[in-house]
Formats: C-alpha cells, structure tokens, sequence
C-alpha cells in the first residue's frame, strides 16, 4: 500500500518505535489444538505527517479464535538494576512496548515515522481438525487496503494439563488502591474476579491468598492497604474467627480454575523478626494488634498462633481444598541469625502445620542442608546445588536480582529470553515456579501508590517488568507481552511432556539440546529467538507424525 509499510513477525520480536524490519517474513506457525499462539503485524507510516484510520477485517476459518489487539508503549526510568549482561536489547530509558491494549472499533490509526504493531492471537479450544487454516488480516481505508497472510498449521494432538505449580503473587490490595474502592465492597470482588480469570488463563493456578494483609514488600514500621479475609474477635485472651470472606474467596477461586492456595507469610520478611499487620476486634473497637512493633516470638503471638492456626486449616479442610495449601514462614532465610530465628519459628508453628506444605524462598543451600527448610524455592540464578543434589520436588523463583546470565521477564529483555525457561521447567523437572509480580501497583516498600501505565519499575527502584505482569485497565485487567510469551514457556513445557509420553524424556532433551548445539542449563541457552521458534517447530512436526502413526496402526 502507498506511504504505509506493514511487516509480520512473530510474538518473540519487541517493536520499539525505532524498531527495523527484519529480512524475512513470519508466514507460518503450528500448534496443537487446545494452544493459544500470538504473532505481530508491524506497520509503519512513510508519508509526511500521515494520520489515517484503517479498517481491520479478518478473514480465516479460525475467525471465531482471532483476537487482534494494539501494543502500548510505557515509559520506564530504570531498564536495569545494578547490573546487566550483553543479552538485553535496551540499557537506557525510554518507552517499551508491552500493553496489549483492545483494540475499538476495529479501526488501528496509522502514524508517520514512528514504528507500532498489533498483536494476533489465536486461541484454540481443541474443536478444531488438523490442518493449514489460512488467516488474512485486511487493512483498508478509502485509499486502498493491503492484506498479510499466515498460515497455522493445527497439529491433531492435545496439550495434556498443566503440571507445573505457578503462582505469581496476587496483591488484592493494589486492586483496590488503584481503582479507588473499598475493601471487599462488591466492586472489589467483580474486579478479584476478573484479576483471577485473567490469571488462570495465562497459566497461574495457586494464588496468594490474604488471610491477613500480606507482610510483603513494606517497609518497616509501614503498612499497606488491610485486606484481611479473616474476621477475628479478643475477649481476654481467647480470640473467634470469621471466615465468611475466605469461603467467598475459595469460591471465587474455583470458580475460575484455581487449583492450590498458598497462605501469606505468618512472619515478617527480611529476617521474620516481626509480625504480620493483623487487625483485631476487641470491646466493640477494631484495632491493630500485631506489626512490626510485635516480635515474632512473643508470647502474645504464640498465644494467637496457637489458636488462629487450628482454625484455619479446620476450614480449609471443608472446604476441600487443604490438600493443595500451601504456607509460608518468611522468605530467604540467610547467615547464622537467620537460621536460627526461622528455626524456631518453625518449631513454634510445625505442631499445626504438620499435614500442610511449608515452602519458602531460599537460596542458600546449606539452609536446606540443614534441615532449615524443607521444601526450598531457590532463586533461579542459585539453583544449581540443589539440582546437583537432587533435591525432590524443587521449585524455583526469579525477581528483580536475577539480573545477569538467567531468564527473566524485564522490559528491557528480549521476549526469548522471558520463554526459554519452559525448556528449563522441562529438563530440570521443576515443580513449581514462583513470582511476586503479578500485579504490585506500589513503589518500592509500598510507600506510594503508583499508576503502572505511567511508573513500570517501582519509582526507579527495580527493572521495568518485574512487579506486575498486568495491567489495571478501564473495568479489570489487560494483558501485558509478557505474560502472553511467558504463558507460550508454559505450553512449550507441556508440548514437551506430551512428546515425552511417545518417546521419553532421554530422547526429548536429546532433541532440545541438539537443536541449541549445547547442553541447557539455567544460565547457559541459546541466546537467539529462531532457536525457540525452530525447536517447537519440530516437536509439533515430530508429535503429528508420531500421533499419525498410532492412528495408521490402530
């Protein structure tokens, strides 16, 4: 078309607004039939001052799974944190493309110079037959129209279910500050809702759930917002619990596909010296009653312990879900005094916990060596002892200081670099992945309530991308890129385990590590897009012949 360039390219290229068109084309993809798959349509303005409104019309067979949206750009102080490695593609300020924002009226607006795309996803709902389905995206005004083609290929094949465990903390309070509601008013609850469904639907089925106000990412002597599920009552010194809002909660939950529970912290981070912010009725008055300025081992707090714990896990047990709940003493427990405090936090608490998972970050391994922590999640760039040591059930958890060498989802990252820990969840039979990130709108320590279209990294504090993987849009969430690549790492792993169940797991890594010209390890990949796009490419190719086979020999 005249004076307007458009480019497809595939969901693992980031177009900035000085972005280059590659050499070659994105004109064909695969997937299996219940995957959800995303490429881009780059566009670009080359008349002076051109400001034109085009149609966008779709035409495919798969017109009913097609969603085309716009990507946003946000700006972003801080790309980095202390430090980086030769792997990001931006190291200096500027605006990122990450929003995937809905696009109205069909209608995209074509600007001079300044390079955008949309982003197509087709997501599948295993009714579809295999086969090439041609998908035509048409852009035309009264001046002409021009139309890019791609074709996808539907391999007869489904993804088995999520094995993974992934929780990517979800902060109720931030909904409710951003949006200006009260606390689990009705508005608040139509938006968790939303939160959630949006959640599930990018792979994350445990949810941080509040029974108190998370003592999470505050400063000391701060607060955050109360969000307290829990009711609870003092008279002397015996205390009642409400639990009328947990059981709404769990409702919620199930009703969106959420599968496990994972309880906050009963302790205060950096050291659990301290208590949860815990909000308490006593002579008709509701106060606080612990904090920061009550100690961790206090009687008082024992005495609380010893009676809310009981409580507790009665209700989770009826209501079905103590089976797949999960508790946190305090994250990251490191040096002598460290281990120590949680020790005996963990011998205050054990005796009520005794059926249930206790997991917490840790990445020292001499902790677990010693019995410290039973079920570690090490951070991602410290998980080599542990894997070297075979250590069962391992998890691991990435944030802002899994800088260098390893995967992690920061702006200024390419997106292969956000999707190659798929292939690392497969080799290394991770069980569960944990992030704190799903929707932290606050600056560091929560000492301000930021607005994330506008701050991205915590007023200047963490890398632009790791505190939030949503955004909070006119009436609920929008997705960001992502959340989107990092939900494609997800069904790349579970494309994997379906190709392992006709060949084994020897034979899988053989393949992966073949096609990478190198063993994989968390901090050694190939540091290249095409590889990723490539190695699914075969195991699609590889799972439809071998599903093929089966159907000739039956």
């Amino acid at each position: 078309m005249e004076n307007i360039e458009f480019y497809q390219i595939s969901s693992l290229e980031k177009v900035y607004l000085d972005y280059t068109f590659p050499e070659t084309e994105y004109t064909s993809m695969s997937a299996m039939k219940n995957e959800r798959v995303s490429y881009q349509i780059a566009y670009k303005g080359t008349e002076r001052g051109m400001r034109r409104d085009m149609k966008i019309t779709i035409d495919s067979p798969l017109k009913q799974y097609i969603t085309v949206r716009r990507v946003g750009n946000v700006p972003t102080e801080r790309p980095l944190r202390f430090e980086a490695d030769e792997h990001y593609e931006r190291y200096l300020p500027g605006l990122f493309p990450d929003v995937l924002y809905p696009i109205e009226d069909d209608t995209v607006e074509i600007l001079c110079g300044s390079i955008y795309s949309l982003w197509i996803t087709v997501d599948l709902d295993g009714s579809m037959e295999g086969g090439i389905y041609p998908i035509d995206i048409t852009f035309s005004d009264e001046q002409g129209s021009e139309t890019k083609h791609m074709e996808l290929e539907v391999i007869p094949a489904l993804l088995p279910p999520q094995k993974l465990i992934f929780t990517q903390w979800f902060h109720a309070d931030c909904i409710a500050d951003y949006y200006k509601i009260p606390v689990f008013g009705e508005k608040h609850w139509e938006l968790i809702d939303k939160f959630l469904k949006l959640a599930v639907k990018n792979g994350i089925n445990m949810i941080l759930t509040p029974v108190f106000t998370p003592a999470l990412d505050t400063m000391v002597g701060g607060e955050r917002t109360t969000v307290q599920l829990v009711g609870i009552e003092k008279k002397e010194d015996k205390y009642s619990f409400d639990f009328e809002k947990l059981h709404r909660w769990i409702a919620l939950c199930k009703k969106n596909g959420m599968q496990y529970y994972e309880i906050v912290p009963l302790f205060s981070q950096w050291g659990a010296e301290f208590t949860p912010k815990i909000m308490v009725v006593e002579d008709g008055v509701e106060k606080r009653f612990f904090g920061w300025d009550v100690e961790a081992l206090s009687p008082e707090y024992r005495n609380f312990l010893g009676q809310f714990l009981p409580a507790l896990t009665a209700e989770l047990q009826k209501a079905g879900v103590a089976g797949n709940t999960y508790f946190h003493i305090s994250d990251e427990p490191h040096g002598e005094k460290h281990r120590e405090q949680y020790r005996k936090l963990k011998e205050m608490v054990g005796p009520y916990l005794k059926d249930f998972n206790i997991i917490d970050a840790l990445s020292e391994y001499e902790c677990y060596e010693q019995g410290i922590v039973e079920r570690p999640v090490p951070a991602s760039n410290h998980i080599e002892p542990f894997i070297e040591n075979k250590v069962p059930d391992l998890w691991t958890y990435y944030c802002g200081s899994q800088q260098t060498e390893v995967s992690n989802r920061f702006m200024a990252m390419p997106s292969y670099r956000n999707r190659i820990i798929g292939l690392q969840f497969y080799k290394f039979d991770i069980k569960g992945f944990l992030h704190w990130g799903y929707n932290f709108y606050s600056s560091a320590l929560s000492k301000k309530k930021i607005n994330p279209f506008l701050v991205t990294d915590c007023i200047n504090t963490y890398p632009a991308g790791d505190a939030f993987s949503v955004y909070p849009y006119e009436d609920g969430p929008i997705e960001s890129l992502r959340i989107v690549v990092f939900h494609d790492a997800l069904q790349d792993l579970r494309a994997l385990e379906l190709l392992e169940s006709f060949i084994g797991k020897e034979k899988v890594v053989e393949l992966i590590e073949k096609e990478a010209g190198m063993e994989i390890r968390f901090k050694q990949y190939p540091h290249d897009s095409g590889f990723l796009l490539s190695l699914r490419s075969k195991v699609n190719a590889e799972i439809k012949r071998l599903v093929s086979t089966m159907s000739e020999l039956k």
